[in-house]
């Protein structure tokens, strides 16, 4: 990454950046609010198969101009997504009652089959970030199907997740969860991998800490909160329907260090090519985020319990990906 200020620095965003938000139910609609009141962007297009609803969506959040920096927020077609930096994809179907999982990723798959062409033929040069779930199925397909080298198309994975860990570890542990560096690997989904073995707190160990502040990590503390984590988006949506403030909050900070080519690490879904002996799946691993999507898959030290865990995730993923024809 260049030094701002340098000739070739690649650090400072466009002068004028458009991004491009794909489905405008409850999650996307709550990306573009938090993308527009950011101020990263010059421009957020907003694209629903429902047109009215787009067409409402961006009227509601362009009355709220006054209160922003510039930005021009308008729904359109999928060749509007022309010189958009970054596409964020948050279309699909919500499971039904009764409908399996599989069910559910086949109808899925078949959406972005007719959505992931004409976006890349609009757009050949940006960042293809996939939230609609299941994640890291989505963003296979789109691999598959965009053509994109395998850094240019990332999910939003288990950013989410990592932040609920690092939040339920701060609010049990009575520290400002910002100070909390602990990551969830895997699937998005049931399948999940909390890392207990690297959790720490500003670089110490979690016993340790809880032995100098005399917080509470008694017996059995790990497991509830992996727990809580794992039930989290359950426990949302049987008391309010759909979770999307967090992801919303999420995908901005990963817009934004693509933007800003800031090399941020995000536990964000990508496809591997054999790391942690792992290939041709994606999942969520410590990943280097720039302007050109992931930069570099990081593989953490893992006991024999995790990296065990992790595997069956990613044996899982791959299951599921050859069972819904991808």
């Amino acid at each position: 990454m260049a030094i701002p200020g340098e000739a070739g620095d690649v650090s400072v965003p466009p002068a004028y950046v458009k991004i491009a938000v794909i489905g405008v139910g409850a999650v996307g609609a709550t990306i573009a609010y938090a993308l527009m009141i950011s101020g990263l962007a010059s421009e957020i297009l907003l694209i629903d198969v429902n047109e009215a609803r787009a067409e409402g969506e961006a009227m509601d959040l362009m009355h709220g101009l006054p209160f922003v920096r510039p930005v021009t927020v308008r729904s359109g077609k999928y060749e509007d997504c022309a010189g958009a930096q970054i596409v964020v994809i948050a279309a699909g179907v919500a499971q039904k009652p009764g409908e399996t999982r599989l069910e559910l990723v086949k109808k899925n798959v078949a959406i972005f089959r007719q959505m992931v062409p004409q976006i890349t033929a609009a757009a050949p040069g940006a960042v293809l970030l996939v939230v609609s779930n299941p994640v890291d199925i989505l963003t296979y397909a789109t691999n598959k199907i965009s053509g994109f080298p395998a850094r240019q198309v990332l999910g939003s994975g288990t950013v989410l997740d990592t932040a609920r860990l690092r939040t339920l570890i701060g609010q049990h542990l009575r520290i400002d969860s910002r100070s909390v560096h602990a990551n969830v690997v895997g699937e998005h989904g049931d399948s999940e991998v909390v890392v207990w073995s690297r959790a720490s707190i500003a670089g110490m160990p979690l016993a340790d800490f809880c032995r100098q502040r005399g917080s509470p990590c008694e017996p059995g503390f790990q497991a509830e909160i992996t727990q809580q984590v794992s039930r989290a988006a359950y426990e949302i949506i049987n008391r309010k329907g759909a979770t999307y403030y967090a992801i919303g909050l999420g995908v901005r900070q990963i817009v934004e260090a693509i933007l800003r080519d800031q090399d941020t690490v995000f536990t964000v879904s990508t496809l591997l090519h054999g790391q942690l002996g792992i290939d041709d799946v994606c999942l969520s691993l410590p990943c280097v985020v720039d302007r050109g999507g992931v930069d570099a898959v990081l593989e953490p030290s893992l006991d024999d319990g995790e990296l065990a865990a992790l595997k069956r995730s990613a044996a899982l993923l791959y299951d599921t990906a050859r069972e819904a024809g991808l």
